[in-house]
């Protein structure tokens, strides 16, 4: 004679998380956005690991759906900044750095360097390489000597040694970086990529932001206004805080709660034509200036430049004190 199990009697309770997932999954006619509270509790369960993995993936996927709201993107950052315990850090800018470079070297990381060897203090966070044929920023901290760091304590020591340094999402917030780690297995980028971009977890007094896909950058800047942050949003090379010398710029600008646009022209006549393969050591060469190779100098003057016009100078003085930097910066590497 086969055992069956007991036949269940009461209907078991519902997972407190549900909630969420079904505000997002109702359907056309019901699903809506979460509120800004709602994202803030929901990010927080997430971060405090009372989901089911099954949750995690539907909710993230809901959310890729459907597209961030910026009240959703605000409440997720304040739940996050609300379980950091970092440390009150002078910074100037936040330079998150995520997506990796596929047509160009990334040029950034020398206008991060030169703004550093000018006094311009900088945090550098990333989640890892997780897209193949992309070169990220993790990759080549150590060639071109950028501090990582692995802790906020070793952050405090690169500054106090110079003004930049990097550190990993996955040792400040590793739910994050799981969630990140997710891409592989759902087949999509999660929403997560975003929110890393909003963080500014040393609360630096300007926020850099790229964001390649249009129509996500008018959604970041208003959320970082939500937040009370002074950001500049644009559609950097290949999702990388980086000017493209060859295209025009649309700067999405908040500042003090004030929203403001800023169109800059392309920097060439002409496009450059997109090198065959991208070699490390063309960076290294570039910055100790054994090369001269256009489409760098145009770019990594004018990424220069972003963050100057974020921290204060015009446009036409932004460029300027950029070439100013550049041209005395220490080029031993």
């Amino acid at each position: 004679m086969t055992d069956f199990a007991p036949l269940p009697l009461e209907t078991p309770a519902e997972h407190p998380f549900a909630p969420f997932v079904r505000i997002l999954g109702k359907g056309k006619r019901g699903a809506r956005n979460l509120t800004r509270e709602e994202a803030r509790e929901a990010m927080g369960m997430l971060l405090d690991e009372k989901v089911e993995d099954t949750q995690l993936g539907a909710f993230l996927m809901l959310l890729r759906h459907k597209e961030e709201s910026p009240e959703e993107l605000a409440g997720f950052t304040e739940a996050v900044r609300e379980r950091l315990n970092a440390p009150a850090l002078n910074v100037d800018v936040d330079w998150p750095t995520y997506a990796g470079k596929k047509r160009h070297l990334p040029w950034y990381l020398l206008a991060a360097k030169c703004l550093a060897q000018n006094g311009v203090r900088i945090l550098m966070h990333g989640g890892g390489p997780h897209t193949a044929g992309r070169l990220y920023t993790e990759q080549l901290v150590e060639t071109l000597e950028i501090p990582l760091c692995r802790n906020w304590q070793q952050v405090e020591t690169a500054y106090e040694r110079g003004n930049l340094a990097f550190i990993p999402l996955g040792d400040w917030a590793p739910q994050l970086q799981r969630m990140i780690d997710l891409r592989n297995t759902l087949g999509l980028r999660s929403p997560i990529h975003s929110l890393a971009r909003l963080l500014n977890p040393l609360n630096a007094r300007l926020g850099l932001q790229s964001i390649f896909h249009p129509g996500y950058q008018g959604v970041h800047r208003d959320a970082s206004g939500l937040l009370g942050d002074n950001v500049i949003v644009v559609k950097g090379d290949g999702g990388e805080i980086e000017i493209n010398p060859d295209s025009a710029s649309h700067l999405y600008g908040t500042t003090g709660g004030e929203s403001w646009d800023e169109e800059w022209p392309a920097l060439s006549a002409q496009r450059h034509v997109k090198p065959a393969t991208l070699e490390p050591e063309h960076l290294k060469a570039v910055w100790r200036g054994d090369v001269e190779d256009s489409y760098p100098q145009l770019a990594l003057i004018a990424t220069m430049a972003l963050a100057l016009r974020g921290l204060g100078h015009s446009r036409e003085q932004a460029f300027v004190v950029a070439q100013q930097y550049w041209d005395v910066r220490d080029k031993s590497i």
